[in-house]
């Protein structure tokens, strides 16, 4: 029987052409980590857990659905053997829908051996290849490869042919808060307003901001102005907290010295001080006081 070969990468898992002996039924073949292309029935398939694609276009699977029914799957799906002729996805999700909706009992597939952090590489990779994935489901599968397997954002990166700092960026946008993330996948906001957005720190703002560009569609541009405007602002109004808290604390000090009560008002390099006294005997203690 002759078999397709597959080199590394993504271009790997897209044969040349099907194999004519595709109908033969699976549990006659050997598989340990065939590159072979076979016919699998469909209910046998069980769903990639580590699968980073959330979110499927349901006018896109039946327009894929109908080109199925015509024309067949071109490029087969990616599993690996769970059990006696049991296989679980690894790359294929929205082919495996759309035959299901086709009707048609068995898809292509090629048999691999893989472990729970290749399956999610192989996944990743294919669906970024393909740019399937909405920001939110990137920087999730990113995310999961740290926490759950290890991996460095400089690892990440040489694997899906990213910068790491394109990760970096990526993986923040799950630190916005939770309706805006829906905004994204939603495709209310494109990730360059996110990433204007996350330049503000205090959620609240964040959300004002996402709010705006919503009701005024602002461009990205724009966002970024108004998020530089928010900043510069917030900035202004802690130097003020700051020289409010300069100056409480100097009246204070100065009351402390001699016994009454001082104002203090500055208005820029300029202002002016206000001692108070109540009577002839505490006016020249005052006095008395600032002699010395």
């Amino acid at each position: 029987m002759k078999k397709t070969s597959l080199g590394t990468g993504l271009s790997s898992l897209i044969p040349n052409k099907l194999n004519k002996e595709n109908n033969t039924p699976l549990e006659k073949k050997k598989f340990s980590s065939s590159n072979e292309v076979v016919k699998i029935p469909i209910e046998n398939v069980a769903p990639n857990p580590n699968q980073p694609r959330y979110y499927f276009d349901e006018d896109n699977l039946k327009e894929l659905s109908e080109s199925i029914k015509e024309h067949g799957v071109i490029q087969p799906i990616l599993v690996t053997k769970i059990g006696n002729n049991k296989y679980e996805l690894i790359a294929g999700e929205r082919r495996l829908q759309a035959t299901k909706l086709a009707g048609i009992k068995e898809i292509p597939a090629i048999v691999r051996l893989a472990t729970n952090q290749e399956k999610l590489e192989l996944a990743l990779i294919e669906n970024v290849q393909r740019h399937n994935l909405n920001p939110i489901e990137e920087a999730k599968a990113y995310k999961k490869l740290q926490t759950e397997f290890n991996l460095t954002q400089e690892e990440i990166a040489k694997k899906t042919g990213k910068s790491r700092s394109a990760i970096a960026n990526i993986v923040r946008l799950l630190d916005l808060p939770v309706e805006i993330q829906r905004g994204i996948i939603e495709e209310k906001i494109t990730e360059g307003h996110a990433r204007a957005i996350i330049g503000l720190k205090n959620p609240e703002k964040q959300r004002a901001l996402y709010e705006l560009i919503l009701k005024n569609n602002l461009t990205v541009r724009g966002t970024e102005n108004k998020a530089r405007e928010v900043t510069i602002h917030t900035h202004k109004r802690k130097i003020i907290k700051q020289t409010d808290s300069y100056i409480q604390d100097l009246e204070d000090k100065i009351q402390q010295k001699l016994g009454t009560k001082v104002q203090i008002k500055k208005r820029g390099t300029s202002g002016k001080i206000t001692i108070d006294f109540f009577s002839e005997e505490e006016f020249e203690k005052i006095i008395k006081i600032l002699n010395r």
